[in-house]
């Protein structure tokens, strides 16, 4: 595996490639990885002939600054597991080196950033279409690989693409869980025994819902789902909502088709999310 730490030298390395007329497949990430992370870097390895992954842990998306300075770095460990899974080249810049001072970013997201996470992390998605849009520059991939936990993410982006006529194509790929539900996040070693033992109401409150879709009317339902979190004090819920697949607006109808219910709740200190697809 070949790690760069500036761009100059990573389109040294992507020209070669190109050269060779080779597929580019990109994993975005933070670092701190889990399965969740390998598992879309074995999707990339199986679609593209070459599979980048960056390692940046982007301030601009971070609306918590005490979440920024929490968030894990476990930098040798990712580098051991991303040799043991095949990871091609590993892109790990510095703030200084993704941003000029001063720097603005005026795209704007559009209704995806005032509802769920756009409603209670103000100016998130612009800090995520601003580092992606450096990344898909830098790396200029075929394949974009993104995880379903973060759905709403992967719409921003999705739209970010068609606005800018990107050619890059993005991929969804399957939630990850731990045996008992829990999606893997790199947040859950934040989390203490007891924290981790009560997160799994997150992944309890989504099943509950697919699977009494048809018993209960909509507000039954929303109900019920929020009566699950309101019996621990570790808990506290922000939003569990059903929605449209490709909207995201709130649904209210049993008739409508292409639905996913999400989930955003504070275990202790540390801030979950999660979805199921309904349809």
């Amino acid at each position: 595996m070949k790690i760069v730490d500036t761009k100059a030298e990573l389109a040294v390395v992507i020209g070669q490639l190109r050269a060779k007329g080779l597929s580019i497949g990109l994993v975005p990430t933070m670092g701190a990885l889990h399965n969740g992370h390998l598992s879309l870097v074995k999707q990339s390895r199986q679609k593209a002939d070459v599979t980048v992954v960056s390692i940046f842990v982007n301030p601009t998306q971070f609306d918590n600054k005490e979440d920024l300075q929490n968030y894990p770095r476990p930098i040798d460990q990712d580098i051991l597991q991303l040799e043991q899974n095949g990871c091609d080249v590993l892109f790990m810049p510095e703030v200084a080196e993704m941003y000029e001072t001063g720097e603005s970013w005026d795209y704007e997201v559009g209704d995806l950033d005032s509802k769920l996470e756009g409603e209670f992390r103000p100016g998130h998605y612009k800090g995520v279409t601003q580092i992606v849009y450096k990344l898909f520059d830098a790396v200029k991939p075929d394949m974009a690989f993104f995880g379903q936990k973060d759905y709403q993410q992967y719409l921003v982006i999705n739209k970010m693409v068609r606005d800018f006529s990107l050619p890059v194509n993005l991929v969804l790929c399957n939630i990850v869980r731990e045996p008992d539900g829990l999606a893997m996040s790199s947040r859950n070693v934040r989390l203490n025994a007891e924290e981790r033992k009560t997160s799994v109401v997150l992944y309890e409150a989504l099943l509950f819902i697919k699977q009494h879709f048809y018993e209960y009317t909509f507000a039954e339902l929303q109900h019920k789902a929020e009566q699950l979190f309101d019996t621990n004090p570790l808990l506290q819920l922000e939003y569990i909502k059903i929605c449209d697949l490709n909207t995201l607006e709130e649904i209210n109808t049993k008739e409508a088709k292409n639905l996913i219910v999400l989930v955003a709740c504070y275990v202790g200190n540390v801030r979950l999310i999660d979805n199921m697809i309904l349809s």
